[in-house]
């Protein structure tokens, strides 16, 4: 497991920034970045809930993460640890596969100075993601500043 970091400064309020990032529409777009034929969740980011991040899976089909709301300070910090997989619409929670990464964490934290929102993103990445997330998370985060900015 690789940890990996990216940051963005976004020129709008802390509140806003986490709008942005977490209502359904906007997360919509900006993970638009990992996946172009779309990306969305199911849940909600409440301490101690489940969601399930999904996209199309192949042939109609959907895929995708599960996880857990670890912890969720409104326009502070959320934390996610990750519980299984969903391939091909099925939830796989012990193949050798899911095992890779269960238990990997996902935080954003939220820092908000004159202005200006400094959001961090920290990961747990298996070896074969680790690449391709050093190459999209800057892009996603792109977008969630041009979205974000936008707002105010």
């Amino acid at each position: 497991m690789e940890k990996l970091k990216f940051e963005v400064n976004i020129k709008a309020p802390a509140q806003t920034v986490w709008a942005t990032m977490l209502d359904d529409a906007t997360y919509r777009e900006w993970t638009s970045a990992f996946s172009e034929t779309g990306s969305f969740y199911e849940g909600d980011w409440n301490t101690g809930s489940e969601i399930r991040f999904l996209g199309p899976d192949g042939e109609g089909s959907v895929g995708g993460m599960i996880a857990t709301v670890e912890d969720c300070r409104p326009h502070e910090f959320v934390s996610l640890r990750y519980l299984g997989q969903i391939v091909d619409g099925v939830e796989d929670r012990t193949s050798d596969a899911a095992k890779k990464f269960i238990g990997a964490h996902e935080n954003y934290s939220f820092t908000e100075a004159d202005g200006v929102t400094r959001v961090e993103v920290e990961l747990d990445s298996v070896d074969e993601w680790a690449a391709m997330l050093n190459d999209t998370w800057p892009v996603a985060l792109a977008k969630l500043k041009d979205l974000a900015e936008a707002r105010v």
